[in-house]
């Protein structure tokens, strides 16, 4: 019987629910493949250099988002900026901080369709409408790219049509962002090439991994605490992670720098020396999720509740008046609901500049004896979301909401961005209220 490296391998669809994961498995050999494409994503990133474009905005979310960021800190890169809010507050400090004359706007989603980011493409592109100071991310054929090409970017990348967004960290979604970082990305790929030959074999790193959190998972061990937490490894690995298993009432929860030591988690060991170290880790975890999904019996590649959110955010833009972000129930009420074995999750719609203020929910949220996590709104709907609404009925959800303030017009929406985050949050609210989640929602100025 062939072993279970092998059957990945052979794109086995039968080791997970067999219902197309075999057209989802591009991740596989893309460190080989991509590693014979970086020619022109570096000579792109040197002209960029070369033109003055000093400083780099990457306008995206997910799965093109989080890997991207976690290079910025890892390589030092203070001029390359990450987008992934449609918050006014902090679009308008980066707005006010930028010489838009020499910066460089990097446009990311594999769907081409993404509402926060092409809201986000059309704020800038009004104010900086020239097409040498735009490049796009996107898979083939998508509204995107012929957005890019009638605008004229500087450049289109291509991403796998066959990997999946969170699984696309070591395509051009993390390879253009990290060469413009000033990454070496041959020396870059060079460790996920070798792991890759690994993982061919029927002992790896990354086959270990994936049956740990598999059989942790089997023994009640459902969190899994990604310690260290290097460059906010967690925040890519928490996606990969929670969107990949948490569907069908099943799921592991990813608790980044939380401790492993309760009943109900496991460590998840992040394996990061160095910057150069962090590519064989992306792949190590990609490979091992795979993994812990045969033993899930769940699809790892896709995310069938993301899109609840998202109808419910649409509902809400459609209706007349204002979305609703009023209070409902209380913190007191929302934890004195906690079992053991439960997690909190406190998602927060809020300025990320404001996230401090969280500080005494985390320390009421863990005085229950539960795990618990911090999700960024809208970041999280594209990453723990899938989790929270498929995952098992273990989350107590705590929605935190701030005041935006003035609203920020979107060029060509007939909404601004304090009205799109404040959707965002009602649209979630409801979705997690129809599938009988425990939810309450609070307001940040009320915190105390």
């Amino acid at each position: 019987m062939a072993s279970l490296a092998e059957r990945i391998w052979a794109r086995d669809a039968s080791l997970w629910t067999s219902s197309g994961e075999e057209r989802w498995l591009g991740w596989l050999d893309a460190p080989q493949r991509l590693r014979g494409r970086i020619g022109p994503i570096e000579a792109f990133a040197e002209s960029v250099d070369a033109d003055g474009l000093l400083d780099c905005v990457l306008l995206g979310m997910g799965g093109s988002s989080l890997a991207p960021e976690v290079l910025r800190r890892a390589f030092g890169a203070a001029r390359f900026h990450v987008l992934d809010t449609t918050h006014p507050g902090p679009i308008r400090r980066l707005t006010e901080a930028l010489d838009l004359e020499r910066t460089l706007f990097l446009v990311a989603s594999k769907s081409g369709t993404t509402l926060e980011t092409r809201c986000q493409l059309e704020y800038f592109w009004e104010r900086a409408p020239e097409g040498h100071r735009f490049a796009a991310i996107t898979d083939p054929g998508s509204e995107l790219e012929e957005i890019a090409l009638e605008r004229g970017f500087r450049a289109v990348f291509h991403g796998e049509p066959d990997v999946g967004g969170r699984y696309s960290a070591l395509t051009a979604f993390g390879l253009v962002p990290a060469a413009l970082m000033g990454a070496r990305l041959d020396e870059f790929l060079s460790g996920a090439v070798e792991l890759a030959e690994e993982c061919r074999g029927p002992a790896s790193a990354g086959l270990e991994l994936g049956l740990r959190l598999g059989e942790g998972w089997r023994e009640g061990r459902d969190k899994v605490a990604l310690r260290p937490n290097p460059f906010g490894f967690g925040l890519w690995a928490e996606q990969l992670l929670a969107e990949s298993t948490g569907k069908g009432g099943k799921g592991l929860v990813p608790l980044p720098d939380e401790s492993w030591d309760a009943p109900d988690r496991q460590p998840g060991e992040v394996r990061v020396a160095g910057q150069y170290d962090l590519a064989a880790e992306l792949y190590r975890w990609e490979f091992a999720t795979a993994v812990a999904g045969h033993v899930l019996g769940v699809n790892p590649f896709d995310q069938p509740d993301v899109q609840a959110a998202k109808d419910r955010t649409v509902d809400v833009l459609q209706s007349e008046g204002e979305p609703d972000a009023e209070p409902h129930g209380s913190v007191e009420e929302l934890l004195a609901q906690a079992r053991p074995g439960d997690y909190v999750a406190i998602q927060a719609f809020i300025d990320p500049a404001r996230e401090g203020e969280l500080a005494p929910l985390l320390e009421r949220a863990r005085a229950t004896g539960c795990a618990v996590t911090v999700g960024l709104g809208p970041r999280f709907l594209h990453s723990t979301g899938q989790l929270h609404k498929g995952g098992p009925s273990t989350v107590l959800a705590l929605q935190v909401v701030d005041d935006p303030g003035d609203d920020l017009p979107i060029p060509g929406f007939d909404f601004g961005f304090s009205r799109l985050i404040r959707a965002q949050a009602a649209g979630d609210y409801a979705a997690l209220r129809e599938r009988g989640r425990r939810v309450a929602r609070v307001r940040l100025e009320e915190i105390a």
